[in-house]
């Protein structure tokens, strides 16, 4: 009887060391990351987009607003006068923002949108990124154009900003909410 005690205990101590081991490397639940979905758009479409990413990652939507909104005329790009043609041909143009304050210790990931303005980013993406502290988070370009690439873009950020945790991006013309749900399951950012 003794050894039959000794025999239970020992199946039922190996059980539980196994189940508490299994449960300590089970690594197939998601992290819960705190996701921010900041985007620059003048005339609508970026931010269509960006607020379907930050439905499909439960993220904080954050418009990116100028100290001074662009107008119609600023954001004629045949007339090399206008303010966007202005600030596009200075590379150290720094649009002044507005809009609320961020603290970017709230957050482990940044999609960052924009429409594409003579194949880069507006320079107000650039203020953005001075004026908040990217360091150790994962930034994730997106962005809408005419007829422009995302690739040349993200490739002049990177350059610019080597120090901060970038990734390839994604132009996202013709998206619908599907598309973008399914590209951000692609990403493997998924469960959030």
């Amino acid at each position: 009887m003794k050894q039959i005690v000794l025999i239970l205990m020992s199946i039922l101590s190996f059980s539980c060391s196994s189940q508490t081991q299994r449960q300590a490397t089970d690594t197939t639940e998601p992290v819960s990351k705190k996701i921010l979905v900041a985007y620059f758009s003048c005339t609508g479409t970026t931010g269509r987009v960006a607020e379907s990413i930050a439905g499909a990652v439960d993220g904080r939507l954050y418009r990116i607003t100028p100290a001074e909104a662009y107008t119609s005329a600023d954001l004629d790009w045949n007339d090399k006068s206008s303010r966007s043609s202005v600030e596009m041909a200075d590379e150290d143009s720094r649009p002044e923002l507005g809009g609320e304050p961020l603290d970017m210790k709230d957050y482990d990931i940044v999609f960052l949108g924009y429409p594409i303005w003579w194949d880069a980013a507006p320079r107000i993406i650039n203020t953005f990124i001075e004026a908040h502290e990217l360091k150790g988070i994962k930034i994730i370009p997106f962005a809408t154009s005419g007829g422009s690439d995302i690739s040349n873009s993200v490739k002049a950020l990177k350059k610019t900003y080597p120090e901060l945790d970038w990734s390839e991006g994604k132009l996202m013309n013709g998206m619908d909410d599907v598309d973008i749900t399914k590209w951000v399951y692609e990403l493997g950012y998924y469960g959030w």
